[in-house]
């Protein structure tokens, strides 16, 4: 196979040298691969025409959710299988595919794993192939990104520092007929079951079905967010609602911190979302 890795070096906390891992692993000359490592301001203009022009069997994302959805959208609408070396802080994609930590034995599964069609969905035009939300995660989001330190001690730093600075929304969320007005601490998109941190958020999420799962976090309360953002304990039903959508639209009365798949996207007023029935197609374990 021809292979095509894409190298984030900027992702994660540690310093792993992937050129020479890859490299390492495929000394045998057995598959034939390149490594584009992308800049820190990288695109996808920039990297659309090195995937069409590496005519590669496979893509591989090495890095975490935001590397691969750069990848996922370059990709988007055509047969090449994504495949995934979680290099990130969260890798919440790869924690829900089961897609090994450890390099070589996910660089095997990049090799041999079997090709499989998800669907995606679109938020405000942004392809979101895992999870996006407003509000309160959002926020955290926007929290890290600021901080040096990263990984999940990161993470609980940005959520200590939001949880004393962030106030609920109010919304109004439409799903076909249904019309649901509420104060809000956030709401999630979601098209895959959960965070990186590990922590289902979407109990009935597929992503191979033809809906998505709107998650709406009601009530402001500090335990409540802590159980969705950082544990398995059960969640307060009259806290928390979830609905099932093809498309729906999302307004706040005020303007709302936003992120797709990690990627803070700034605040906005409304969020518009729709399904992307086989989006992209994703290398997984043999069935």
């Amino acid at each position: 196979m021809k292979l095509l890795f894409i190298v984030n070096p900027g992702s994660g906390s540690d310093d792993t040298d992937f050129k020479t891992v890859i490299t390492d692993f495929f000394k045998s000359g057995e598959h034939h691969f390149e490594i584009y490592e992308l800049s820190g301001n990288h695109n996808q203009d920039q990297l659309k025409p090195v995937i069409t022009a590496s005519m590669a069997d496979r893509v591989i994302a090495v890095g975490g959710d935001g590397t691969l959805k750069l990848v996922a959208e370059c990709l988007q609408g055509t047969k090449t299988p994504i495949a995934i070396i979680p290099a990130g802080s969260a890798n919440g994609m790869a924690k829900e595919l089961g897609i090994p930590t450890i390099i070589q034995d996910a660089l095997e599964l990049a090799v041999n794993g079997e090709p499989k069609e998800i669907h995606a969905v679109l938020v405000n035009n942004e392809l979101c192939i895992h999870l996006s939300d407003i509000g309160f995660n959002a926020y955290i989001v926007k929290k890290f990104d600021d901080l040096s330190q990263r990984g999940m001690l990161g993470y609980a730093r940005a959520a200590w520092k939001a949880l004393w600075s962030h106030h609920r929304m109010e919304v109004e969320i439409n799903i076909g007929t249904q019309t649901i007005r509420s104060e809000a601490a956030m709401v999630v998109i979601a098209n895959a079951t959960r965070y990186g941190t590990g922590v289902v958020i979407n109990p009935e999420g597929k992503l191979d079905d033809d809906v998505f799962e709107v998650i709406l976090v009601k009530q402001y309360s500090f335990l409540e967010i802590f159980k969705i953002r950082f544990t398995n304990l059960p969640f307060n039903a009259e806290k928390i609602e979830l609905f099932h959508a093809s498309e729906m639209r999302i307004t706040t009365k005020h303007a709302a911190h936003f992120q797709v798949d990690g990627e803070y996207m700034g605040k906005v007023r409304q969020i518009d979302a729709r399904l992307l029935p086989a989006a992209i197609t994703i290398i997984v374990k043999p069935a």
